[in-house]
């Protein structure tokens, strides 16, 4: 019979549902499928809706910006572009004024776009956010951004 090295959890935990990093991966599961199912009757996907929002605040930024924004690879990020600019919702230069870089602007159908699938992810970020009590979100909020920091993200 082999000898199996037993490790400590990092916390007290029972079981593997315990854990911090299982804990955020199930929410993260459940605000991208809440997401999703909003998303697809404005026509967009999660990455979709991420880009335009990046637009939005910061025209002109470019596929690789737009991928770290997205949390998506730079290849990913282009397929998400082409679709965006099919729709006619983003338009990007034919060629860039310096480098490699075509910077991407949203349209005005976009921009309307953007608009109405913003009300449908604020509502449910909303809901989400009424689940914690409100003194302690400011608190959530340092503490995930702590953890994202430590994983050096």
């Amino acid at each position: 019979m082999e000898d199996r090295k037993t490790v400590d959890p990092p916390h007290p935990a029972r079981d593997v549902t315990e854990h911090v990093g299982y804990r955020l991966k199930r929410t993260a599961a459940a605000l991208r499928g809440a997401m999703d199912k909003a998303l697809r009757e404005h026509g967009l996907t999660v990455p979709q809706y991420a880009c335009l929002e990046l637009l939005d605040q910061q025209p002109g930024l470019s596929n690789a910006e737009l991928a770290r924004g997205a949390f998506v690879t730079r290849q990913s990020m282009n397929v998400v572009l082409r679709g965006l600019q099919d729709a006619d919702l983003i338009f990007r230069p034919a060629s860039a004024d310096h480098g490699r870089a075509l910077p991407a602007h949203l349209t005005a159908e976009g921009r309307s776009r953007l608009d109405a699938a913003r009300s449908a992810v604020y509502a449910i970020e909303r809901h989400m956010v009424d689940a914690v009590p409100q003194r302690r979100l400011a608190a959530l909020l340092t503490d995930l951004d702590r953890m994202a920091e430590a994983l050096g993200g």
